[in-house]
Formats: C-alpha cells, structure tokens, sequence
C-alpha cells in the first residue's frame, strides 16, 4: 500500500473500505446491497477494486437488539484524496437509504461503508481518522481483512491485519476461557 503522497503526484494509493448491511435497502437484500455498492465503489472517479472478501454473517455490536450484519471488506486503487474519498463512500451510503443523523450509533443500517486504511497514511482530521481507530478489536472488519490483505501493516499498531486478527482471537478465546 502506498501513502498519501502518491495521490498528490497523482498516482494512485491502496485504500482499504469495509462495507456492511443488516438491512438491505431498496435495491434488494443484503448480498444484493453489498454487491451493487462494491460496483458503485468501483464507478468512483480515478478509482477501481483491486480485491474483495467474501461477504461475512456477523452478530451485531453495540445494540445487540437488531438483525445480523453481512461485512465484507475491499481494496481500492484510487486517485481521490482521503477527505474526497470519505466524501465519495457517504454520497455512495446516501444512495443506498442510509441516513446517518436519523438512526441511532450502531443500530440498523442499510449500508456502511468505512474508510480503514489509506496506503501507509496516518490522519488524524475533524471527521477523518485513518487507520481506522477500532480497526483491530472488531472481527468483522479484521477476517474479510485476512482474506484480502493479511500482510498489510496497520500504521498506528506496528503489526499486519494478519497479525492482528490473531491477537483480537486470543484475545477473546483468554475472555472465553475465564
């Protein structure tokens, strides 16, 4: 993954997107809303995908009373900056329903869409924080991960997503063990 420099000489970066539904929206079910996102993402100026997970059934976090997520997670190459491509996924999010100030932190979506790395760069903005900052304690973004970009490093944390889907584990299986 470059940095985001690249995108200033106009070269292209790698930036990591994970996306996720537990509600679908009117352009069909789950499966179906993650896929037409994937391609919206890929219509995105100066931008393609370069790779995709498979599409993950996950439990919700935070408001647990809510219908399972489907996530799943994708490289990009782009040319957009990070603050134009934040841009780009909420218009993309828009589009499909969703309606960030009328639902509540973590409840029902029709689609997510998170920015999680932007080549090797480290922002830290009003509204932008890359890498991700809750990256490595949510399974549901780190598995779709290893699928794709197991040997990423992740800027902030000094460890590959490879390497931090393992300790999210242990750290769970020490929780589960008591």
């Amino acid at each position: 993954m470059g940095d985001d420099g690249a995108t200033r000489a106009g070269l292209p970066v790698a930036a990591v997107v994970a996306l996720g539904t537990n509600l679908g929206s009117a352009r069909g079910d789950r499966r179906a809303t993650l896929d037409a996102a994937l391609a919206s993402l890929g219509g995105l100026p100066g931008t393609r995908v370069l790779s995709r997970s498979r599409w993950y059934a996950t439990a919700p976090v935070g408001i647990v009373d809510q219908p399972e997520f489907l996530n799943g997670a994708c490289v990009l190459e782009t040319t957009l900056e990070p603050r134009a491509l934040l841009r780009a996924l909420l218009e993309v999010e828009v589009a499909f329903g969703r309606d960030r100030g009328a639902a509540p932190k973590w409840g029902p979506r029709t689609l997510d869409l998170d920015l999680i790395l932007y080549g090797s760069s480290v922002i830290e903005e009003e509204g932008l924080l890359v890498p991700h900052p809750r990256m490595h304690e949510r399974g549901f973004v780190l598995e779709p991960l290893v699928e794709i970009a197991h040997a990423v490093e992740i800027p902030t944390l000094g460890m590959t997503i490879a390497q931090a889907w393992d300790a999210l584990r242990a750290r769970h299986e020490r929780v589960a063990e008591g």
